[in-house]
């Protein structure tokens, strides 16, 4: 079975502790921090594996219109836009980097293209934030019929609530295996 990983918005913004969104402002804790290594660990076998690897990165204009609901965030070519070190992508022919941006990783990308080509039998989606980005993307790719499995150790969202009803969402509504 040929699989594929989809790791979302691993970026310094979301998940260094000097990130402009890292802090949850709910429980004030760093919210994606508990998921760094367990991304990692799967990052890794990945790479061994000689398997695929997408990275969607969020990516924004100065003056884009999502910073009326969000502090600015993943400015293109800043710090805060890049993936984290602990992350950083490797293999250049096993590992793509597309940049989103919006919360959808199909919105106004090529991911679709790129799956139909690599015609993956399973992909499994890692990375913040559960109610946002990766839920959106999980949608994307039920209504393209993919098998989809998230890793509940690898996904983190700044709200513990939504971050559960996304859970649930991707599980009962897109069907997505929750491991």
């Amino acid at each position: 079975m040929k699989n594929l990983l989809i790791v979302v918005d691993m970026l310094n913004d979301f998940c260094h502790k000097d990130g402009v969104l890292a802090t949850s402002p709910i429980t004030g804790e760093l919210y994606a921090e508990p998921i760094i290594t367990p991304v990692q660990n799967l990052v890794e076998s990945y790479r061994a594996a000689g398997l695929p690897i997408i990275w969607l990165t969020d990516g924004h204009s100065k003056n884009d219109k999502e910073f009326d609901r969000f502090p600015p965030h993943a400015i293109f070519d800043t710090w805060g836009a890049k993936i984290i070190d602990e992350l950083k992508p490797t293999k250049p022919g096993d590992e793509m980097i597309i940049l989103k941006r919006r919360y959808s990783g199909f919105f106004n990308t090529d991911l679709g293209f790129q799956l139909t080509r690599l015609a993956p039998e399973k992909v499994e989606v890692v990375g913040v934030c559960t109610s946002i980005c990766v839920m959106d993307t999980v949608g994307g790719l039920a209504n393209r019929d993919y098998k989809i499995v998230i890793h509940k150790n690898c996904v983190a969202d700044f709200d513990p609530a939504a971050h559960e009803a996304a859970l649930a969402r991707m599980e009962g509504l897109y069907g997505a295996k929750i491991v």
